[in-house]
């Protein structure tokens, strides 16, 4: 399967190695710096063969990838992913799907129309610990769902944002909700049922004043299903990153994963006692060097097998969508000071230029 990276950045190396390790055809990288792709191609000793662009739309004219991944920053996710599309590549694109909801509905409409498959970047759903929840939950383990929380309590300095000029911006990236938080928003969203009825929130940028965006934020969900959610945010937390945790809780069940990533389960409590706590949190506890975790490999694995035979990935554009969706919605309740409806008609980040100028 020919293959192809649009983005050498920091994420990068999660993509290629899944890329290495199934043995796909890495036919090319792109970046707009080009000292970023030979450090790529250094890294993981890939051959002189591969071809290095700096164009991304030259590339895919050239070599025809029947796989494009696409790990830029997050502003332009949509407006390449339509150029893969068209093109005829199916494509992994890393979180967010997009940054507006129309955005994200023209990804999603053009790959049905062409026949193509998205993927969005939501690699905590392959982990161990998430896949142990979601069987429990699909089994009705938990019997009435009451509420779930995430927590992401991280720390992102000045450093971190002056390495590249696009984050912290509306424009091109969200703040901490949108970037460092999402993947956990979206564990939350999927396995407390999806639908939901309105959100509230606030938001805030506390210590953050070189960004325009947020570095805090608070929500709390309504789910359909009459759930609830709580959803706390930031990249304050001194004087590094602290935990990511979700819990889940039913009438008939508690459990939690927490660790860098969520990979790790720490609470197992069911009342149908089908499963011993100590083997379930033996087999749930990956210590990943860093917050992307694991789960590229797997998830790659399933986008190659479904390329293959015809079927939808794991994880669609549709649940990229629903992860976007969300996190516009918090932006949207703190902005207007009330709650919001869900499902929103159309939203973007755009919208909320200026919300922290001093």
């Amino acid at each position: 399967m020919k293959y192809a990276l649009i983005g050498c950045g920091r994420i990068s190396p999660n993509h290629i190695g899944a890329a290495v390790k199934l043995g796909l055809e890495i036919t090319a990288i792109c970046d707009a710096v080009p000292e970023r792709m030979t450090i790529i191609k250094e890294r993981f000793s890939l051959p002189d063969t591969i071809s290095c662009y700096t164009d991304y739309r030259e590339m895919l004219e050239r070599e025809h990838p029947e796989l494009t991944a696409i790990a830029t920053e997050s502003g332009r996710h949509a407006a390449i992913a339509v150029d893969c599309i068209r093109a005829g590549s199916h494509v992994i694109i890393e979180k967010p799907i997009a940054l507006s909801l129309s955005d994200a509905d023209r990804v999603i409409a053009l790959a049905k129309q062409q026949n193509v498959l998205v993927c969005t970047n939501h690699q905590n759903r392959f982990n161990p610990s998430i896949q142990y929840i979601r069987r429990a939950m699909e089994a009705g383990r938990f019997g009435k769902l009451l509420h779930g929380t995430a927590h992401i309590r991280w720390n992102r300095g000045s450093d971190y944002y002056a390495q590249a000029p696009w984050r912290g911006t509306w424009e091109q990236d969200g703040g901490a909700l949108m970037n460092q938080c999402i993947h956990n928003i979206d564990l939350l969203r999927w396995i407390m049922g999806n639908e939901i009825d309105e959100v509230f929130a606030y938001t805030d940028n506390l210590i953050h004043p070189f960004i325009e965006t947020e570095d805090l934020g608070m929500a709390l969900v309504k789910f359909r299903n009459g759930s609830y959610g709580i959803i706390e945010g930031t990249t304050n937390v001194y004087p590094n990153n602290l935990e990511e945790t979700l819990y889940i809780f039913g009438e008939n069940g508690t459990v939690k994963a927490g660790g860098k990533s969520v990979n790790r389960i720490e609470e197992w409590r069911f009342a149908d006692k089908l499963d011993d706590p100590e083997t379930v949190r033996a087999a749930c506890c990956e210590d990943p060097p860093n917050v992307y975790g694991f789960g590229h490999t797997p998830l790659y694995a399933d986008m190659a097998d479904a390329i293959r035979t015809g079927r939808q990935p794991y994880i669609t554009g549709e649940d990229g969508r629903r992860a976007l969706e969300l996190v516009l919605a918090i932006y949207q309740s703190a902005a207007e000071g009330r709650p919001v409806k869900l499902p929103l008609t159309d939203c973007s980040t755009l919208n909320f230029r200026g919300r922290f100028d001093r």
